[in-house]
């Protein structure tokens, strides 16, 4: 995603300050307020690229103090050669890329996982998860290397607190692979056998003789694709995209990107579908019970991901993480791009995802931001009404949403309150 929140901005260092600088240092509340990560890299693994070996020796330096007096919270610099990577997408890729056999994840924990950043140092490696991961421009695919980086970024944070400053532009990553990132509820956070890496190469892409692949529907041809379901037992090292969505749900913009993905797919994927609401590349087999059975998941996976950020939203307004629910509510508005309405005809092109989280927007965000439900339901009765879809399959899109949308809240209530 080349950009995110604010009507598709770029969020710039000196920008809306009140919202994010007081995150550059994550101070502690208690012994279990700061995460780690406990994994260890297998003895006999080396870092095999020297930018990533100037990297891990720029930012393994002592902690200072931040501020003065003896309440100053250490806080964790950044160096200027992790500065440099921001404005190099090629050199901060290969900092994060941890490879096909994870053998540099090492690299990306050391760059990323710190318990707090001086100054606009949280920013700062906001703008190197940005270079790093992102397609490098309209109509691009993205890269081996950079989903692999985009999965280890998700690996490196997903059980941390994220400093306010640095929340952004993570949200952005997942946005950029949203595809990906919904896909991982699919099994559970767990790895699937057939899963050996952080990516799959644009092969794996590939539709079967019954027009069906694990990875997705509507997939861009030529496009790498980062599988956060992945998990190296040897490392101990996963990327929980659960987890790290519930992190970022407490920052108000990071959410507002979040929102804005989520909605965006939606209008990709109706755009895209028959008359009838199924898959335009079905072949009748086994796989598929019916045309529709697909992409009913999909929009399954959709309605229970709003309906996650909603419940999380309501769960941290009831235990005051989120201390002025209005105002958090109105930094959502002023981030969120704005509606997202399929086209009334159906399309057949393929976008890369990065162009999918960019996509136009059709208008402002009209009506109650929060009221998930409202959000999608305009759309899918636009949709259906523009596309004359039988009004038996446009109630049965309609229910199947609502369905997991309320089970997205009253689980993720019913896991909040053990």
């Amino acid at each position: 995603m080349r950009d995110g929140g604010s009507g598709g901005n770029t969020v710039s260092e000196n920008g809306d300050k009140s919202d994010d600088e007081r995150g550059d240092a994550t101070p502690a509340s208690g012994a279990g307020a700061v995460r780690r990560l406990t994994g260890r890299l297998r003895a006999h693994r080396v870092l095999s690229s020297a930018v990533a070996v100037a990297v891990v020796a720029a930012v393994a330096v002592p902690l200072v103090l931040a501020g003065s007096g003896a309440d100053a919270e250490p806080c964790t610099p950044v160096s200027g050669t992790t500065r440099a990577l921001a404005g190099d997408p090629a050199a901060a890729t290969k900092a994060l890329d941890p490879g096909d056999r994870m053998d540099r994840i090492g690299s990306a924990k050391k760059l990323l996982a710190h318990d707090g950043f001086c100054a606009d140092g949280a920013r700062v490696l906001g703008r190197v998860i940005d270079a790093g991961t992102r397609a490098s421009g309209p109509g691009k695919p993205h890269t081996m290397a950079q989903a692999r980086s985009a999965y280890a970024v998700a690996a490196a944070l997903s059980d941390r607190e994220i400093p306010a400053a640095l929340a952004p532009s993570v949200a952005r990553m997942l946005a950029e692979y949203e595809v990906d990132a919904l896909r991982d509820d699919d099994f559970g956070g767990l790895g699937r056998d057939d899963v050996t890496g952080p990516a799959v190469p644009p092969a794996e892409a590939t539709l079967d003789d019954h027009g069906w692949v694990w990875l997705g529907r509507f997939l861009s041809p030529g496009e790498a694709h980062a599988t956060f379901e992945y998990g190296d037992r040897s490392a101990d090292v996963t990327a929980d995209i659960p987890d790290l969505v519930a992190e970022l749900a407490k920052n108000p913009q990071a959410f507002a990107i979040l929102y804005d993905a989520h909605r965006a797919q939606l209008a990709h994927c109706l755009e895209r579908l028959t008359r009838q609401g199924g898959d335009p590349s079905y072949r009748p087999g086994d796989k598929y019970a019916t045309p529709t059975t697909w992409t009913d998941n999909d929009l399954q996976d959709l309605a229970d991901h709003i309906g996650t950020l909603m419940a999380l939203r309501s769960g941290y307004a009831k235990d005051g993480t989120i201390q002025d629910v209005a105002a958090f509510d109105a930094v959502v508005r002023k981030h969120s791009r704005g509606t997202f309405r399929p086209a009334s005809h159906r399309l057949t092109t393929r976008p890369p995802m990065g162009d999918i989280a960019d996509r136009p927007t059709s208008g402002p965000l009209r009506g109650d931001v929060m009221d998930g439900r409202r959000q999608m339901f305009t759309v899918l009765d636009r949709w259906a009404k523009e596309r004359d879809v039988p009004l038996e399959r446009a109630t049965a899109m309609r229910q199947l949403m609502d369905d997991y949308y309320v089970r997205a809240l009253w689980m993720v209530s019913v896991e909040r309150s053990r």
